[in-house]
């Protein structure tokens, strides 16, 4: 961890490969805030990772939205135990995916709030204290890189895609059903993620069909209507 935390802060783009064996667990998601309750996927360790953070994402919630909203650290040591109606949708969501174990890190300077540290373990218990300390010391590196001004590069991120952020068809897509069902982009995101939910695909899958005009969602009776009136000949 001690490497790792010299090559965070030398490095405007640091990698983070390794960290997840590191700190004892099995993945590890970096994610950035945006628009300040939206968090952009940066970074994954790993397959698990991502499908979690994907879920978090379309579904509003989990401990990475808690810890976002609250400000606050989350430890979930055992999955298992936490009560249905605390994350009613995640919860069964998570379905075969191996997560037992689920620890977010709030990335923030004061009252700066720049995103979420997520680690995950495929077996239920505890972070050790050593274990804690290193994953402080970790969120509180990354904090002060992203305050940097520097920039992210997502080429230098591992497992991220290159040249564009993870989610950045999922922004296009909002804007597109917000055109054609007037709706304004906090509900066009909402119908997008129900739609993702109802369908039980990726929320980044659906908004490259939306992207591509392979898919339009439905209308319902209570939607606007379309704000452009030529976006109808278009699509």
């Amino acid at each position: 961890m001690t490497e790792v935390l010299r090559l965070v802060h030398i490095q405007a783009q640091p990698r983070l490969a390794g960290c997840a064996e590191v700190l004892g667990v099995d993945g590890l998601a970096v994610s950035l805030v945006v628009d300040g309750q939206i968090t952009e996927q940066l970074w994954s360790s790993g397959k698990t990772a991502a499908l979690f953070e994907d879920l978090q994402f379309t579904l509003g919630e989990g401990p990475g939205p808690d810890a976002l909203r609250d400000h606050a650290l989350r430890m979930v040591d055992d999955i298992a135990t936490v009560p249905s109606g605390r994350w009613p949708a995640l919860l069964p969501a998570l379905g075969d995916l191996p997560v037992a174990a689920v620890f977010c890190f709030p990335l923030h300077l004061g009252g700066i709030f720049v995103g979420v540290l997520t680690l995950l373990r495929a077996e239920p218990g505890p972070m050790s204290g050593q274990q804690m300390d290193d994953a402080l010391a970790l969120a509180e590196a990354l904090t002060l890189q992203f305050l940097g001004g520097e920039g992210v590069q997502l080429e230098s991120w591992g497992d991220a895609r290159p040249t564009e952020l993870h989610r950045a068809v999922v922004h296009q897509a909002t804007g597109m059903i917000s055109v054609q069902l007037g709706l304004a982009l906090g509900p066009a995101l909402l119908r997008l993620r129900a739609y993702s939910f109802s369908q039980g695909l990726p929320i980044t899958d659906i908004a490259r069909d939306i992207v591509a005009r392979r898919l339009r969602l439905p209308p319902t009776a209570g939607d606007p209507g379309p704000t452009d009136p030529t976006d109808e000949m278009r699509g």
